[in-house]
């Protein structure tokens, strides 16, 4: 059972740490880029806190984005913007974000977020934990995908193996750390492709942040994965 309560506190863990770190940066190296093409740091945090307040809208029963133009919109129009405001911005949707989640609701209901894709609502605190660690690392100022936190990076390999599986252009692919396995792809009475590797690199090369080199692949190449 999801514990949005406790995903919640993991968040604002998480968004301080995000803070912290950022707020060793200056002016110019938030305008330098960011691990995301075509992304500055700048547009990272911009982003970071542009999802805070959609996924409010989420919570509260409103579209999570006016559009997807209008999404792009603003995160080139706050990208800009010196580091004192881009931690003030993310500081203060995250709270923003916090306070909605602690408003008594209806966990079990189910809300829309972008494209059409629904979920729990108890799930949305987690997509928010997503959205801050792994673009903490995307902002390359030193936090890895191995300083993640364990819990987190099960959960997220967990997520994104589900997300491909059924997948027509993904073969039936076992995961494995050694200790955990997940499976993915098509469906199958038996998997395909084992994949090995730590839980970290699992995690990147699902996530699309890194290339699969620290697998190894048994039973066939390293399937390609569908953008997510």
């Amino acid at each position: 059972m999801i514990d949005h309560a406790r995903d919640l506190v993991s968040v604002r863990e998480a968004t301080d740490r995000l803070l912290t770190a950022a707020a060793k940066l200056d002016n110019a190296s938030v305008a330098e880029p960011s691990r995301l093409p075509g992304w500055s740091r700048g547009h990272v945090l911009a982003h970071i806190a542009r999802n805070a307040d959609a996924l409010v809208n989420v919570l509260q029963g409103r579209p999570m984005y006016v559009s997807a133009t209008a999404r792009d919109a603003d995160i080139e129009r706050d990208a800009p913007r010196p580091l004192d405001v881009q931690l003030t911005d993310v500081r203060e949707s995250g709270s923003r974000f916090q306070e909605a989640g602690a408003v008594p609701a209806d966990w079990a209901r189910t809300v829309e977020l972008r494209n059409g894709v629904t979920d729990a609502a108890a799930r949305v605190p987690f997509r928010r934990w997503v959205e801050v660690e792994l673009h903490h690392v995307d902002l390359g100022i030193g936090y890895e995908l191995e300083d993640l936190p364990a819990e987190f990076v099960e959960r997220e390999i967990d997520f994104l193996a589900d997300r491909f599986t059924g997948h027509a252009d993904v073969p039936p692919t076992r995961l494995t750390d050694g200790t955990r396995a997940w499976s993915t792809g098509r469906e199958a009475d038996a998997a395909e492709v084992t994949v090995r590797g730590t839980a970290p690199d699992l995690l990147g090369w699902l996530a699309g942040r890194r290339d699969g080199a620290g697998l190894t692949a048994q039973g066939g190449a390293l399937p390609a994965l569908p953008p997510l």
